[in-house]
Formats: structure tokens, sequence, C-alpha cells
């Protein structure tokens, strides 16, 4: 009797804490990509949406000012990248799709921006490696910059956006 009670109870026991951890179990977050960043200041950031930037292929924007072209001529030859806010395609990796932004000023790239992806195991990863390439996309200032441990998809990825960002803008 003893035996068959202590049965019963552990498996009553037992169903309670599955059908309790199968209650507490939720759907993943999903988390959108960041907002794509403001970098020619022109406030038009707003509110980004998937079927905007489908609809829509936006070409480079282009603001050479009076001074840029005279330093370029001054500095003989003008042969250095345009100033402006240039824009690298959007390259895709089994986790999802980064795509560079670069600011160009006086010839150097001044701000870095990036979207990418922030769902599964990048949501992890991606916060932490973006940064670190950013910095050394402005420390560099070119497209040749070490991938980072543990980021290798996403670090060839943005280093293929800023390759065609740099192009863009003629670097």
């Amino acid at each position: 009797m003893r035996r068959s009670t202590a049965a019963a109870v552990g498996t009553l026991t037992g169903a309670a804490l599955i059908v309790g951890v199968r209650l507490s179990v939720s759907a993943p977050v999903v988390t959108a990509a960041p907002a794509a960043v403001d970098l020619d200041g022109s406030g038009a950031g707003g509110d980004p949406s998937p079927s905007k930037s489908a609809s829509k292929k936006k070409e480079p924007t282009k603001k050479p000012t009076s001074a840029a072209t005279s330093d370029a001529g001054a500095a003989g030859g003008g042969s250095g990248p345009a100033d402006g806010t240039f824009k690298g395609k959007g390259v895709t990796n089994p986790y999802g799709t980064v795509q560079v932004s670069i600011k160009i000023e006086g010839g150097k790239i001044t701000a870095v921006g990036a979207t990418y992806p922030l769902t599964g195991e990048s949501a992890t990863i991606n916060p932490a490696a973006i940064p670190k390439l950013k910095q050394e996309t402005l420390t560099k200032q070119s497209a040749e910059i070490d991938a980072v441990s543990g980021a290798t998809f996403t670090s060839k990825s943005y280093v293929e956006s800023l390759q065609a960002a740099l192009d863009a803008a003629g670097a």
C-alpha cells in the first residue's frame, strides 16, 4: 500500500512539473534590426519600414560643398573619395543581412552606421561585434579591417558592404 501511494504521489508530482514547465515556456522575443542611422543629418531617418527601402533603391547621396570642391582642387588632383553619405549594398549571410552606411567629409570617413540582424544567435553576437567593426573602420579609414572573433559571417558581410559604400564614394 505504501509503495502504491508513493508511486501515485511521484507520478502526480512529475506530471505537475512537466505541465508547469510547458506553461512557463514562451515564444522567443523577436527584435528588429536597429533603425537606419541618419549620417547626413537631414533628419529624414524617421521610421524606416521594409516596404519603403525595398520599393526604392536609394543611390548614394553626394553633397559636395563649394569648400570641398575647392579643397579637392587645392590638393592637386581631387582623386580622393567624394564628400557625402554613401550606403553599401546589403550583404546576406546565413544569419541575416548587414548593410553599412558611411559619411565622408574632407576625404575621411567621419561616421559609420550599420543595420544588422538581431534575432537568434545574432542577438548576442552582433551588438558586440558591430561597434568594434565601426571603430576599426574609423581608425583604418578603409575596408581592410580585421574580423571580430566569433562573428565571422557578420565581419565578412560588414567588410563587403563597407567596400561597396567606399566604391560608391570613389575611394
